[in-house]
């Protein structure tokens, strides 16, 4: 029987799972919160080439109304300037019940402030064929979320939807090379890799309005890859076992992305499905990705209103905790302003006052939990914040559904830091402590205290507090180390911080101990280890440091 770092008293264990490193380093998508944008809605009166209820019902010439509106939940409008009289009743409020239009500039505008105040980073710009009547307002809409992204520090890409797009081979070439490309120019336009982003949905789904054999799609993403563009897929959700909504004969197209991202919405309608999802579907995409070097940024969706889906937010959590946990390499919210399909996280009508009188729209509150209109923008903010390891991976949803109510988790100020150790044993750096996996650690040096390891915080910080980690398994038998902890503002010259005491690290109540710290100024922390009674290293799995 040999020994295991873990403990010393049993088998040698095999070693934990570790984050492989992405395919590409962070850019415009990778390490990015992506959030797909229809810009698809239009109203009679706008001045739009179409001059109808475009996608706010089922006939654009009439207005909306119970029972031919196409969208399923209403959205709140307060913050727009122009709206357009829909034939709803009044909202249960008594404000009259009117709709936005994507033709208008300060529509887009709006939306991507909103973008902007909650760490929305990229929006994928939804381009349907653009050859027939819709081309001219799409074209519009373009133009404006350039000027948008412009002007709110947001990126932009474009990204095609070939849904229904029979001559789809040719056209989207011609359309890229006489239109779309010159979008490249804009300081805005996502690049990745120091290439222009380009989105392609649709390849390989099993379905009548996307027909296409393998060899087209596969001449289509050559084409652009050709031209100096990296290429994110939109793929069905099997497509690594090409079933279920998966064509066969697609396996090559598919590994020829750059990205893949495949479709959720439809797939996980509660936390069950996304936890099964989690362990059957994604983390397998994970590993295949990692295994081909392409980037893999999973969906994460709100969930449908009507269908009551949300959990005032606990769904939409539960997905944003599982892809981090798989350390996927970005995330896909489907979608931005789909009302239609109900999954939207634009700003949404809060209560029954705020829906047309009548019209049987559920709203926000539909559980019976309050949640404010701008509710989902700020989950994303907080998801997208763990995805970039600005707060601790976490289950527990930190968002709150009304502002004014408990305050979020402090941040923790170690989070994706430089590190720097005295020693490592194999491939057990420090950068481990600072990753946000509870699995991965860094160890010492056998046999050779006193040891440390420590993180430059950037600027000047003051912690109060620090949580010291080691992996929950409870494999890693209890056991005690005697650590000091140590500060520096230059990285050279450390004095003492806290004295050296023994912690106890027990898997019995999550292998972590809180550490009060006096709040001092300071910009480099370290740990300095001279014992240990369950190994002869320091070992560390995680170093956060609060205010």
């Amino acid at each position: 029987m040999s020994l295991s770092r873990r403990t010393l008293l049993s088998t040698a264990l095999a070693a934990p799972a570790f984050k492989f490193l992405p395919a590409s380093p962070p850019g415009d998508v990778v390490g990015k919160i992506t959030v797909g944008y229809q810009g698809w809605f239009a109203c009679r009166g706008d001045s739009s080439p179409i001059d109808g209820w475009w996608h706010w019902n089922n006939n654009w010439s009439q207005p909306p109304a119970p029972p031919t509106s196409s969208v399923r939940v209403w959205p709140d409008v307060r913050e727009y300037a122009r709206t357009y009289q829909t034939a709803f009743a009044n909202l249960n409020d008594g404000r009259p019940a009117t709709l936005f239009s994507s033709y208008d500039r300060q529509t887009v505008d709006v939306h991507f402030a909103w973008m902007r105040d909650n760490g929305c980073d990229t929006a994928a710009l939804q381009r349907f064929n653009p050859t027939g009547g819709e081309g001219p307002i799409r074209d519009a809409v373009t133009a404006h979320v350039r000027s948008a992204a412009e002007a709110t520090g947001r990126k932009f890409y474009l990204m095609y939807d070939v849904t229904d797009w029979l001559n789809m081979q040719p056209e989207i070439k011609a359309d890229w090379q006489n239109k779309m490309s010159s979008y490249v120019n804009s300081p805005a336009y996502a690049r990745q890799n120091g290439k222009p982003v380009v989105g392609i949905w649709g390849f390989g789904f099993n379905e009548a309005n996307k027909p296409w054999g393998p060899e087209p799609c596969q001449d289509v993403i050559n084409w652009f890859k050709a031209r100096g563009c990296y290429v994110m897929g939109g793929v069905p959700t099997h497509w690594r076992l090409e079933g279920e909504d998966s064509r066969k004969g697609f396996a090559s197209v598919y590994r020829s992305f750059d990205m893949i991202s495949p479709w959720m919405v439809g797939r996980v309608n509660n936390i069950a499905e996304s936890d099964h999802f989690h362990t059957n579907i994604n983390g397998p995409d994970q590993d295949e990705c990692n295994r081909l070097e392409i980037d893999y940024q999973p969906c994460v969706l709100p969930g449908d209103v009507a269908q009551r889906q949300r959990l005032h937010g606990d769904f939409m959590w539960r997905q944003f905790y599982n892809m981090v946990r798989l350390g996927v390499q970005g995330i896909y919210i489907s979608m931005f302003d789909e009302f239609n399909e109900g999954n939207q996280i634009c700003k949404t009508a809060e209560t029954q006052a705020d829906v047309p009188a009548g019209s049987g729209y559920l709203a926000l509150d539909e559980d019976g939990t309050r949640c404010s209109a701008d509710y989902y923008l700020r989950l994303t903010n907080d998801g997208g914040r763990m995805l970039k390891g600005q707060i601790p991976l976490t289950p527990a949803r930190p968002t709150q559904p009304v502002l004014g109510g408990p305050p979020a988790p402090d941040v923790d100020l170690a989070a994706g830091k430089p590190t720097q150790q005295s020693s490592q044993t194999q491939h057990y750096g420090s950068g481990h402590v600072v990753d946000n996996d509870p699995r991965s650690y860094w160890e010492s040096a056998n046999n050779a205290f006193p040891q440390w390891v420590q993180v430059d915080l950037g600027t000047p910080a003051a912690p109060g507090r620090a949580v010291l980690t080691l992996p929950p398994d409870p494999a890693w038998g209890r056991r005690t180390q005697v650590i000091a902890v140590e500060s520096s503002s230059d990285g050279q010259s450390f004095s003492v911080l806290k004295p050296a005491a023994g912690y106890e690290f027990d898997p019995a109540t999550g292998n972590a101990v809180t550490l009060q710290l006096p709040g001092s100024e300071v910009r480099y922390v370290r740990l300095a280890f001279t014992s240990n009674t369950g190994w002869p290293a320091g070992q560390l799995s995680g170093l956060k440091l609060f205010t």
